[in-house]
């Protein structure tokens, strides 16, 4: 069975997006950008296994589009809470670099899955 690398990537970053909400809420009490981080964060991953059971190649194209915008969403969530200090530098380099990743996955799946469908 091959492995499913943006699946996997999405799934491990939505437990990290989780557990970054909890501290957010928990130490930082912080409850309304931690709300829209945790909504688009772990959307990503939920779009990522919708498209697996996509009805056709537009619908598959679609679908994952949806999940590059939540990604692209949970990078400005991101940013926004580093730059009004809720979570650290370090810690948000290492969070963003998933993410960039993962939103590097998903438009290069895009852009071949398109080529594909012109074939």
């Amino acid at each position: 069975m091959r492995d499913n690398v943006i699946k996997t990537k999405s799934f491990a970053f939505a437990i990290k997006i989780v557990k970054l909400y909890k501290f957010l809420v928990e130490t930082k009490k912080e409850y309304i950008l931690s709300k829209q981080l945790l909504r688009s964060g772990t959307s990503v991953g939920a779009m990522v296994r919708e498209s697996e059971f996509a009805e056709s190649k537009p619908d598959f194209i679609h679908k994952l589009a949806i999940a590059q915008k939540e990604i692209n969403e949970t990078i400005y969530w991101l940013e926004l809470l580093k730059e009004t200090d809720y979570i650290l530098k370090n810690d948000f380099e290492i969070i963003n670099k998933d993410a960039i990743e993962i939103i590097r996955l998903i438009t290069s799946i895009i852009k071949t899955t398109k080529s594909n469908i012109i074939k």
